[in-house]
């Protein structure tokens, strides 16, 4: 009996499905994706391609799943009616935050609103202090109160966020065991489980989003996961989480808040795949699917982690005009700029791109599904870029007179341009914008963003990688087979994992190591427990340990390493060293007087990553193959439609080498190359393309076929 992995990640616009099987084949899939339920689409694309493939549900090992529900509920505003619960004399923190601006020179700043209003914001009476005594018990009556009004007013969440609730944690647990004598029907999140962290505004703020999109997680992965087993699927369902691991259903419907953006880190847990299979030391990985686009950074075969993360940004580029969440994220930014990105004329007579998308339904106007406003993939259609015989390999065919006559319409009469003009505007326009987003994430991370070459996914990202990274001068690109939905394939090369964060302060020479061994063996014990149900032996457990620490007087900490094992003196000395070195990998210099403060420690269990012996045997029969025809593309180097050669990816063999312009065509994606770039295929199968004009650093391509 075959036995098969799947991955499966629902975006804005498709639903993208990968199979690999024993012999390391992989197999992919492209369908709709479906509103208001995208578990249609789900279902409906699985089922198409297990019958297309000769597969049955019970051929199924592993499915791992990613999605953007959590996101778009936290964005668009449509979890539950949520109440919160804190310490008296604390109930404003929501709108008081940081007490910063993130504008100083905005004087009409607008802040995000808060997931709760002031109404369904209660105070209850308790305090515990810093070190976790309890200074004053909890007025339990005045809980049983509160939650009989909450019970009355058709609350369905609750989020309970007390003051030092993370040192100790007896008073948000009372409230949780009134809440299930008096109301039971009600979700309750307790900050002491969600986010055991100091700082209680980013607490409670990522308490709140939890248990706001709880329902409705929970109602979508249920129905979901007993869907599969009725169609007789028995293998293991797991979630992609936001932080590059994977974990149970169970866990994902306890937590949401972690799967937050599963769907947009399979990208760059992909470019971190191929980053070490190509002995490729660094990669700036360009996403861009029909909704979106993401761009992210490989530093050392490794995703850069965060530990927060901001939603539903009121200035999309302006760090602090989001909602904070405390959850590990592979950090990337992320705009609205996809295929299915509308262009219009705002108010200044000026043509933008995006944000507002037209997903699958009614899709671009190409689409033929009713959509009659202009999009980047219509514009792509004109300019010859994509074949409307071809899309999805030929199952969906594009309407190319519908995209002229949308952009005509919409831009280029608006506009006094020609329908080619206004086409190529809308394609330079987006690129642009996520030129300056991918530059705006560098230097954010201190890196120069010409020392990464481009790896380029999503079902749009290879038509536009090219004109991008003459943007950004970047002289290298990647592109692997099947990156139209590499994101799915990013999930199955993920390990099972969990992450556990507890704040303990305190100067690092003053320490009770006992008490911090104590602390971390409980996660490390935690996270066991958590593998366990997933058939995950001790043996095959791996713990990462990390600590958050910083110079005495400093607001903000850096990450560092720290050993396994029960805690030491000789521990503190390699705890300082690690912390040394990392700071002047930041800042250059580093103290050797100002005494140094832990302030919260983390773990990661994690089980074994997936050994994916992958089959890389090309189609292809000659290193120098014939293109299937030609179509004329349009260039701006040349500011007019050319003739064009036209290739069949899955004909290039390893050692064929293609020299601009080309178009190559597979039925997840298309790659445009552009006339300053030349193609060459590596023995894995990528398109690796060089700037006819240059070549990248060696020091970060140190295998002779990528330079």
């Amino acid at each position: 009996m075959s036995v098969i992995r799947v991955g499966i990640d629902i975006g804005g616009t498709f639903t993208d499905i990968v199979f690999i099987d024993e012999e390391g084949n992989r197999m992919f899939g492209k369908t709709l994706t479906t509103y208001p339920d995208p578990s249609e689409g789900f279902l409906k694309g699985l089922n198409e391609n297990l019958l297309k493939y000769g597969f049955t549900y019970s051929d199924i090992k592993t499915i791992i799943h990613g999605t953007t529900l959590v996101v778009n509920a936290l964005i668009e505003r449509k979890g539950v009616k949520t109440a919160f619960i804190t310490t008296n004399g604390f109930r404003d923190q929501l709108e008081i935050g940081n007490e910063n601006r993130y504008d100083l020179y905005d004087l009409f700043i607008e802040k995000p609103t808060p997931l709760v209003p002031r109404s369904l914001r209660f105070t209850v009476e308790e305090r515990i202090l810093a070190n976790g005594e309890i200074l004053q018990s909890l007025k339990e009556s005045e809980a049983a109160e509160i939650f009989k009004e909450l019970q009355a007013q058709n609350v369905e969440a609750v989020a309970v966020c007390l003051i030092h609730a993370y040192k100790n944690s007896v008073h948000e647990k009372r409230i949780l065991e009134i809440a299930q004598e008096v109301a039971p029907n009600i979700r309750v999140s307790l900050s002491s489980e969600v986010s055991p962290e100091i700082r209680e505004y980013q607490r409670a703020s990522t308490t709140i989003a939890n248990v706001y999109v709880q329902p409705l997680v929970e109602n979508y992965l249920t129905k979901l996961e007993k869907e599969l087993k009725n169609q007789g699927f028995n293998g293991q369902f797991h979630m992609m989480l936001s932080g590059g691991g994977t974990c149970t259903i169970e866990t994902a419907c306890r937590f949401p808040i972690r799967i937050l953006e599963s769907g947009p880190v399979g990208g760059t847990i992909a470019g971190a795949y191929y980053s070490k299979l190509c002995d490729i030391s660094n990669l700036l990985v360009f996403d861009m699917g029909g909704t979106t686009a993401k761009a992210s950074l490989v530093d050392n075969g490794e995703p850069i982690i965060t530990n927060e993360f901001e939603v539903g940004r009121e200035n999309r580029f302006k760090k602090g005009s989001g909602i904070p969440v405390k959850v590990p994220v592979v950090e990337m930014i992320e705009i609205g700029a996809g295929g299915g990105s509308i262009a219009h004329i705002n108010r200044l007579n000026l043509l933008k791109i995006g944000p507002r998308s037209a997903s699958s339904d009614p899709g671009p106007a190409c689409y033929g599904k009713g959509g009659k406003l202009p999009t980047v993939t219509d514009a792509d259609l004109v300019l010859g870029y994509l074949n409307p015989d071809f899309f999805l390999g030929g199952d969906m065919r594009l309407d190319a007179d519908a995209a002229y006559k949308a952009i005509e319409e919409h831009v280029a009469k608006p506009l006094g341009l020609d329908v080619v003009e206004a086409a190529w505007g809308i394609h330079h326009i987006v690129n642009e914008n996520m030129a300056g987003a991918a530059r705006i994430h560098a230097v954010e991370k201190g890196k120069d963003i010409r020392n990464y070459p481009l790896f380029a996914t999503g079902g749009a990202g290879p038509v536009h990688v090219c004109n991008m990274a003459n943007i950004l001068d970047v002289s290298t690109i990647i592109s692997p087979v099947g990156a139209g939905v590499c994101s799915a394939f990013g999930f199955l090369s993920s390990p099972l994992a969990f992450d556990f964060v507890r704040s303990y302060p305190g100067q690092l020479d003053q320490l009770n190591l006992q008490k911090i061994t104590d602390l971390l063996m409980e996660m490390e014990k935690d996270g066991e427990s958590l593998l366990a149900q997933s058939g995950i032996s001790s043996d095959d457990i791996t713990v990462i340990r990390k600590c958050e620490m910083r110079y005495v007087g400093q607001s903000y900490e850096i990450g560092v390493p720290i050993p396994n094992g029960p805690l030491n003196e000789d521990s503190i000395q390699m705890i300082l060293s690690n912390f040394k070195h990392q700071y002047k990998k930041l800042y250059v210099e580093a103290s050797e007087t100002v005494p140094i403060e832990t302030v919260n420690w983390r773990v990661v269990v994690q089980g074994p990553t997936p050994e994916l012996s992958l089959n890389f045997n090309s189609d292809g029969s000659s290193i120098n193959p014939e293109p299937k025809g030609k179509r004329k593309v349009y260039f701006d180097q040349y500011s007019d439609y050319i003739p064009t050669p036209v290739y069949d990816r899955t004909k290039l063999s390893p050692g064929a080498i293609v020299s601009g312009p080309a178009i190559i065509e597979e039925r997840e994606s298309t790659m445009v190359v552009t006339p300053n770039f030349s193609l060459t295929v590596d023995p894995f199968s990528n398109l690796i393309l060089n700037s006819k004009g240059g070549r990248v650093n060696d020091k970060n391509v140190k295998k002779s076929q990528y330079v």
